[in-house]
């Protein structure tokens, strides 16, 4: 396996020092360093760009580009605000809710905590409309090993049953008409 660990994710930013303040505040990551260009070095083209990191206890960094002359950011709106989001590990259930305290006292609306069986989690959102999470750790070894046994026999069944993207009007889930 070639990869070994992430070295840094990259979202987009509407305000790199709004992004900074919130990170630092919110989270207490370490703002670490920053690039600016005004070309593009894979490209070439101009497309001036602040890229700010934040590195986490593990070495591996969180990064966002701010791009002031590019069109204003949105989202995919065809995928649920709940779908895209950056899930942070916490240590304790304790943490997860001094986050939420912490989070709220600053606030910031906080969903959760939600049991997922696997982690104990808090939803909310960045300045910039990222989705983020902070996750507690439940999964035991045993539950572990039980979902990695099904997770091959139930992609196989998902598969085998999800509905069919509707593709022409008047159709609706597994091909019916309306």
């Amino acid at each position: 396996m070639f990869p070994q660990s992430v070295h840094h994710v990259a979202y987009r930013c509407r305000d790199a020092q709004q992004t900074v303040d919130f990170y630092e505040k919110a989270l207490g990551l370490k703002y670490s360093f920053a690039v600016a260009e005004d070309r593009n070095p894979t490209t070439g083209e101009l497309d001036p760009f602040m890229h700010i990191f934040f590195q986490l206890p593990d070495g591996s960094y969180l990064a966002f580009f701010e791009l002031p002359e590019a069109p204003e950011m949105g989202r995919d709106e065809n995928t649920p605000p709940w779908v895209q989001h950056l899930a942070f590990d916490v240590r304790s259930e304790e943490e997860l809710l001094a986050a939420k305290r912490h989070l709220e006292e600053m606030g910031v609306q906080v969903v959760g905590p939600t049991d997922h069986g696997i982690c104990r989690s808090i939803y909310f959102f960045d300045p910039n409309g990222h989705r983020l999470e902070l996750a507690w750790r439940t999964m035991s070894p045993e539950m572990e090993a039980a979902l990695k046994q099904a997770s091959g026999p139930m992609l196989e069944e998902w598969n085998r049953t999800k509905r069919a993207p509707k593709i022409a009007a008047g159709l609706t889930g597994r091909g019916g008409k309306a």
